[in-house]
């Protein structure tokens, strides 16, 4: 049989064992069947290929640990826009100094003057107004643009202001009826003259009366009736010498202005003094300031040394012609400033704020599942207005209310013009139904706020500019400057539950504890020579420092043992122990290329504590009695010693000034 036959015949091969000796048998090459010795040098080749495939394999490892560390790890934001906040901090900052015990002169101890953080931005936003305004552009004849531009133009015309003289003041005093020192004098009817005054010229000589929003109900318009401000200030705690100069300045000043208007110097003399007795009067009717600040009330007191350095003129005609113009102003500095890809960025921003303090509220230890249930409830319900308000972006808008206005023959009559119009556009306003919020801030002002009535937090366009925010800079600098910007205005809204009886369903005994700690803790820091602080004004915001640093950073969850990248190693973390989910650091693990500042020496979460001093900023000074918010080195101070990644971050040893023994927990 077949079988048979086949299972006689010899094999031509050595036996191999198992079935994959056939196969092996079946599909070797003549070379794999040469004598045993000739099988070294094929032992050599085999092994100088596998050398060469693991050196292959070892270089395309080494590339894709350059590829993750070039992706993931800290690189050097080298852009424009980083180096030019880099040299900024280096210009401010003292690295000579211990970060562990004076983290305010680390990172402030070059600024100079008395201006802070917040006054440079802003000067920095008239800035850019002003080269808008400056700018060379054809607009549509009658445009709120033409008419912006119009109008600041004439009052930078200084020339053309000197060369009208007294004319045109000295006709308007015409129309109310003359000066007696001038010598051309219509006895005029008192209620009529004062109703020219308030009518047609905005001013209020007996009392102060203006038309603006209900403080219970915003939408509803109220009439607002208060006391007059003086040019001469109430005489309060100041030498008698020291009040004696102001009052010398001010008779100066009016037997000049009557000299200028015509006047004969004996009579101008006779009727300034009059002047300052019927003010002096009028004065015993006024509550004293501190009456006023404790109903809220607030005034800021200058020196006369302080008023000496005379603002430049493009500042001035900035902002008149920004009161006057807004709508319009607003659109061009939104459309320089504050394009879609920043507020985009500046959304990202706050949505991770938000999202971090919903999860933070749950972790209280002195909120109990209702009152936690009701604070994420609120702070889902909050409304965010970024940028600037709907309305202000409107052009169309813009050419509607600016028609009435009439620029010329001279500078006055264009300011007296714009002021009418001005003056009935807050009327109507006020007249016709806003379902949206009013805003309470220019777009290119530096303040951020909560609307208790209608549940809005601001963030106006000017804030979020450098230093304190780009799309371009380290997440690090965005989280530790606006991002504790926005977590601090985000925790207004729960201040009522930090007054006494705010908070019934709370621990109160829990909540009175972290209170009092708070206090003591503020308290036991050294303040520079000169300034102080009242603590039951600042504590408010002192708790929003301490919870807007903690919310924007805190301590991320880690799976791995050590900080390494910014991508798909989300295991990788941070090496101390996990707790609640920050939100710096889960952005961190959500992006590729997290960068830092060239030349600073100084690692991501180094940064954000360095941002968040940055925005601090100011030479030490006294502190007025009425502010809410404590000195510089204070909030610095107070915020980082309240955190205890900083002190891990900076290694600064137990027990030093920013490493305490222990903590409160308030937020």
């Amino acid at each position: 049989m077949e079988g048979g036959d086949q299972s006689e015949e010899e094999p031509r091969e050595p036996s191999q064992a198992g079935g994959m000796g056939t196969l092996w048998s079946q599909e070797s090459t003549p070379e794999e069947r040469l004598p045993e010795e000739g099988s070294r040098p094929w032992a050599v080749a085999r092994r100088l290929l596998t050398a060469i495939q693991v050196l292959g394999l070892l270089l395309c490892f080494s590339v894709l640990l350059f590829y993750i560390f070039q992706n993931c790890g800290p690189g050097p934001c080298e852009t424009p826009v980083c180096l030019d906040l880099r040299d900024h901090y280096l210009a401010s900052g003292n690295t000579s100094v211990a970060p562990c015990t004076d983290f305010f002169g680390f990172a402030c101890g070059r600024v100079k003057g008395t201006n802070n953080s917040f006054q440079e931005l802003a000067t920095k936003n008239k800035n850019r107004l002003r080269r808008i305004l400056e700018a060379q552009n054809s607009w549509h004849p009658g445009s709120g643009e033409e008419k912006a531009f119009q109008f600041y133009n004439s009052c930078m015309d200084t020339r053309a202001i000197e060369a009208a003289g007294t004319g045109p003041l000295r006709q308007v005093i015409e129309e109310l009826g003359g000066w007696r020192i001038s010598g051309n004098w219509t006895s005029l009817n008192f209620n009529r003259t004062l109703r020219l005054l308030m009518s047609q010229y905005g001013h209020f000589p007996f009392f102060r009366a203006y038309l603006g929003p209900h403080p219970a109900s915003p939408h509803t318009p109220v009439i607002q009736i208060d006391q007059p401000e003086f040019d001469v200030p109430l005489k309060q705690d100041q030498e008698q010498k020291t009040y004696a100069q102001i009052f010398r300045e001010y008779l100066t000043y009016l037997n000049q202005l009557g000299t200028l208007l015509g006047g004969d110097p004996n009579k101008v003399q006779e009727h300034a003094s009059l002047s300052i007795s019927i003010t002096s009067r009028l004065f015993q009717f006024l509550r004293p300031l501190e009456q006023r600040q404790a109903q809220g009330k607030l005034f800021q007191m200058v020196t006369i040394d302080q008023l000496k350095p005379a603002r430049p003129r493009w500042m001035k005609c900035v902002e008149e012609t920004g009161t006057f113009f807004e709508p319009t102003l607003a659109a061009l500095f939104v459309r320089e400033a504050f394009d879609p890809s920043t507020r985009s960025a500046a959304m990202e921003l706050y949505t991770a704020i938000r999202d971090a303090l919903i999860t933070h509220l749950r972790n209280l230890p002195w909120m109990n599942e209702e009152t936690q249930n009701m604070a994420q409830e609120k702070v889902a319900q909050l409304q965010v207005e970024m940028g600037a308000s709907v309305w202000a972006l409107k052009p169309e808008l813009a050419r509607q209310e600016y028609r009435d206005i009439q620029l010329g023959p001279n500078f006055l009559q264009s300011v007296l013009s714009c002021v009418r119009s001005l003056q009935a556009r807050i009327v109507q306003s006020f007249l016709q139904p806003c379902p949206q919020h009013r805003w309470k801030v220019s777009p290119w002002e530096v303040n951020a706020y909560y609307s208790i009535s209608d549940h809005v937090v601001v963030f106006p366009a000017g804030l979020l500019q450098p230093p304190f925010f780009h799309p371009g800079y380290p997440r690090a600098v965005n989280f530790g400057a606006a991002g504790s910007i926005m977590a601090h205005e985000l925790l207004h809204i729960f201040y009522q539950l930090l007054l006494p009886g705010g908070c019934p369903a709370c621990d109160t005994h829990a909540l009175q504890e972290a209170l009092v700690c708070l206090k003591r803790h503020y308290a036991a820091f050294p303040l520079p020579s000169g300034t102080s602080f009242n603590d039951s004004l600042t504590f408010l915001e002192n708790a929003a420092d301490v919870g807007g640093l903690a919310i924007a950073l805190q301590v991320c969850k880690c799976q791995g043992p050590q900080f390494m990248c910014t991508g798909r190693l989300e295991n990788m973390c941070s090496s101390f122990p996990a707790s609640i989910p920050d939100a710096y650091s889960k952005r961190l693990l959500r992006h590729h290329g997290e960068t830092i500042l060239p030349s600073l020496d100084l690692s991501p979460q180094q940064i954000f504590f360095r941002s968040y001093a940055q925005v601090m900023c100011r030479e030490p000074s006294p502190q007025e009695s009425y502010d809410t918010h404590s000195p510089p080195h204070l909030r610095v101070h107070g915020a980082l010693s309240s955190t205890p990644a900083f002190a891990r971050y900076f290694r600064c040893a137990r027990g030093t000034l920013l490493n305490p023994s222990s903590r409160c927990q308030l937020w």
